[in-house]
């Protein structure tokens, strides 16, 4: 199987991590750092298993559902920990377990929705660690499997209590079994774009919210009350959805005028994701109704489609989901509001 190139995709950024790692408090400080460690050491290990290989899955037959496997970490870095859930079996005591074994199901219910079978196109099963280290403040995906730390209670609460964190996760995974786009500047902007969009997704499936009806946040219940904040992110207003003394102001463009160039954060991948995350947004809106329908399948279409290059600029991805819309739905409504969506972020649909 070919699992393509696998890259440690977090859903909470490093600059913020950076940022709570200098606070005064040793109760914010402390967990900040430990997570910026462990995120170090398995970006280290996925560095490895890209260059040895990883090990092969056994090939097994599409199946109709989804196969879902939760483990428990307790507290520990040694992946997957001891199985907690499998599939079909009834809720356990553990509510985070519950949590994350019902995100990988809404999130399968969603790519079955497209047509599509697992992540994998061929049934993946997925796999998910909760309870991962001491404070954790972040969930990602590995290259193989999901994994949820429980926060360190003072910033960030657990991972798995926002579905859309648990969907962004696992879109990392659909990433790199599609157009594998590569993580850095705005091939990295649009791999954490794709995540959101399919996280907000899931969670207006989840919730049965049309596109007027719903937040548009990522991670909102994910923030502790002290924050003064309501979630990670915000594709219906890029930059405003926290501002706090010590998380910081969320430092996301909305358009093109307002592009971040920095070094950091693999070229300011959770910061110009807003761009693109609130082009989705006015095309969802515009065109009403349910987003994950006609506005989540073009998206869906081009992530698929395989005309999507690792190194796809904002403008290639622009124009390649108003071709999708063309050929999908034709020169009508859709076409045309993708067209207007793009050029409201300042993004160029034509050479």
């Amino acid at each position: 199987m070919d699992i393509r190139t696998p890259v440690f995709c977090g859903i909470v950024p490093p600059h913020i991590l950076d940022k709570l790692a200098r606070a005064d408090d040793p109760a914010v400080s402390g967990p900040a750092r430990r997570t910026l460690q462990a995120d170090a050491a398995q970006r280290t290990g996925r560095r490895l298993t890209t260059v040895l290989g990883a090990a092969a899955r056994p090939v097994a037959a599409p199946a109709d559902g989804p196969r879902r496997t939760v483990y428990d970490a307790r507290g520990g870095t040694d992946l997957p920990g001891i199985r907690a859930r499998g599939e079909g079996e009834e809720a356990v005591k553990d509510a985070t377990v519950n949590r994350a074994y019902a995100g990988l199901g809404a999130t399968f219910e969603l790519l079955t929705a497209y047509g599509r079978s697992s992540i994998d196109g061929a049934g993946l099963p997925l796999d998910a660690s909760v309870h991962y280290d001491e404070k954790y403040g972040n969930a990602f995906w590995n290259g193989e499997q999901m994994v949820f730390g429980d926060g360190d209670g003072e910033i960030f609460l657990d991972f798995t209590v926002a579905v859309d964190v648990i969907a962004h996760e696992l879109a990392h995974g659909l990433t790199q079994y599609t157009a594998n786009l590569s993580y850095f500047g705005q091939p990295g902007a649009l791999n954490e774009s794709v995540s959101d969009v399919l996280g907000s997704l899931v969670k207006q499936r989840t919730l049965g919210q049309s596109a007027e009806e719903a937040d548009w946040l990522i991670g909102a219940g994910l923030l502790a009350p002290r924050v003064e904040g309501v979630a990670l992110r915000s594709m219906k207003a890029p930059g405003t959805a926290y501002d706090d003394d010590v998380l910081g102001k969320d430092p996301q463009p909305a358009t093109m005028q307002d592009y971040v160039r920095t070094g950091r954060d693999n070229g300011g991948v959770h910061i110009n994701s807003g761009i693109p995350n609130h082009a989705f947004y006015l095309l969802a809106t515009r065109l009403g109704g349910r987003a994950w329908e006609r506005a989540g399948q073009i998206w869906f279409d081009v992530l698929t489609g395989g005309e999507l290059t690792v190194d796809a600029d904002f403008g290639s991805f622009a124009r390649l989901t108003v071709a999708a819309a063309a050929a999908r739905y034709g020169e009508g409504e859709e076409h045309e509001a993708v067209l207007k969506a793009w050029s409201q972020v300042g993004v160029k649909t034509s050479d």
